[in-house]
């Protein structure tokens, strides 16, 4: 692919790249290399002085930030202007609690392992190269490069070759921020790259977000070099509403929940598991909610939600629209590819979706929903469970004990309840089985990228 900017609203291309040069590439990890031990001996001040003000020109350019996301990879100016300043907080959560989240922890009483002191302290491991996706062109990158500077490691962004604009802009706001030269940097290649820099001794670790494929290769190359990963792979989360729940709050949720991102996120629900007692009524509530979203121009006001990003990811979608049509899968809503420039793709909804269908199973990165029937809170559970994904999920139910059933039993990285699948600095984020493994976020996402120290002394 490209390195180039294609509006998805349009097809046209912007902008084009040429990748880094080998020379180039040498430089950028030589440099953060280099930076890696002068950033590591800066204090926790120090580096959240810096991030303030890195995240500081973040909300003050975020006007022409969010219109750079939107004219990349398509979504609407308001959802990125909400990424953007998401991003900025995550910053600033990062330059406050680093410290106490890398603190020297005392586990047990030094007497009971024979010493006079012991501690665990958590350091720094050096460069870290992060493998990014276009969908959250900020707050992807942002979630791993706060914490990664925050513990004193530097960065090297490999980010998607659709969104080349964003990736430049990033791989300069540390700097510009006050961070060391070489802190964190953009590189300028295609995927074909990552796995010769991942042979390199100079990079200690890697994370990715994006598809199976790519994660297993770059967990095999990591695993070759015996360097630490963390995993991101998408997901199939599903969105489950019993007889108890506001059907009518649900339903709009639900809506929220495929079209969000133009249905372009990972942790967007997907399989919609209803129990048959309050089915109809969420059906006809939740059609009618996406055949009233709009499909348009991300800068128009009145949009639901723009095109998806790229011609090759709309192509994915409709076919395995096309399949389950095939196969017998009612269409409820949408599924046709509209005329016209752009990569759009309409609000959609299958009905009648079976294991010989292709959507069953797979991860479909576009606004198109799967509806199911469900007779029980265990039916709903075993059929959540049966998916090689494990990323998140949703259920909708005013009943405790339910919920806490659901909570135990679903297999996922989160469950929430009667609300929508978000990601917060706050909370770890990640997922189990080809979801991915590791976690981003939280004390334990800024602990993944560090030496955990056992400390002992007679």
């Amino acid at each position: 692919m490209a390195i180039a900017t294609v509006n998805p609203t349009t097809g046209e291309t912007l902008k084009t790249f040429e990748p880094h040069t080998a020379d180039q590439i040498e430089e950028i990890v030589a440099r953060a290399h280099g930076t890696y031990r002068d950033l590591a001996a800066t204090t926790f001040a120090q580096r959240a002085e810096w991030m303030h003000a890195a995240a500081d020109l973040l909300d003050a350019e975020l006007d022409e930030v969010a219109s750079l996301v939107s004219t990349e990879m398509g979504k609407t100016i308001g959802t990125a202007r909400y990424e953007v300043s998401k991003s900025a907080r995550g910053m600033r959560w990062y330059a406050d609690h680093a410290e106490e989240y890398l603190a020297d922890e005392h586990p047990v009483q030094p007497g009971d392992v024979g010493a006079s002191a012991v501690s665990v302290r958590y350091q720094p491991i050096g460069a870290v190269l992060a493998v990014m996706p276009w969908n959250y062109p900020f707050w992807q990158v942002i979630r791993f490069a706060a914490p990664a500077l925050m513990a004193g490691n530097t960065g090297i962004l490999k980010h998607a070759s659709s969104v080349p604009q964003s990736a430049l802009y990033l791989g300069s706001l540390f700097a510009r921020g006050g961070f060391p030269v070489g802190a964190f940097q953009t590189l300028l290649v295609e995927g074909g790259a990552v796995a010769p820099l991942l042979d390199d001794p100079r990079i200690r670790a890697v994370t990715l977000t994006g598809s199976v494929g790519a994660g297993s290769s770059v967990a095999e190359a990591a695993g070759r070099n015996i360097k630490k990963s963390v995993l991101e792979l998408g997901g199939t989360d599903v969105f489950v509403v019993m007889p108890s729940a506001d059907i009518p709050a649900a339903a709009t949720a639900g809506v929220n929940a495929r079209v969000q991102n133009s249905g372009q996120s990972c942790i967007a629900a997907k399989r919609y598991y209803v129990h048959e007692d309050v089915y109809d009524e969420f059906e006809a509530a939740f059609v009618a909610g996406m055949r009233a979203q709009v499909a348009g121009d991300p800068f128009d006001p009145d949009t639901s939600f723009g095109p998806l990003a790229t011609e090759q990811g709309r192509r994915d979608a409709h076919e395995l629209v096309e399949d389950a049509r095939a196969l017998g899968a009612n269409v409820l809503a949408g599924g046709n590819v509209p005329d016209g420039p752009g990569w759009f793709y309409p609000a959609t909804v299958l009905t009648g979706v079976t294991p010989a269908m292709r959507i069953y199973r797979e991860e479909c990165f576009g606004p198109v929903a799967c509806l199911y029937k469900v007779s029980s809170a265990v039916e709903a559970i075993e059929l959540s469970n049966d998916s090689d994904f494990g990323l998140s999920s949703s259920v909708w139910t005013r009943d405790d004990a339910e919920a806490r059933q659901f909570q135990d039993g679903i297999e996922a990285g989160g469950v929430f309840v009667n609300g929508l699948t978000a990601s917060f600095p706050q909370l770890p984020f990640g997922g189990v089985k080809d979801s991915g493994y590791g976690r981003e976020l939280s004390a334990l996402g800024i602990r993944e990228f560090t030496n955990v120290k056992t400390l002992w002394r007679a």
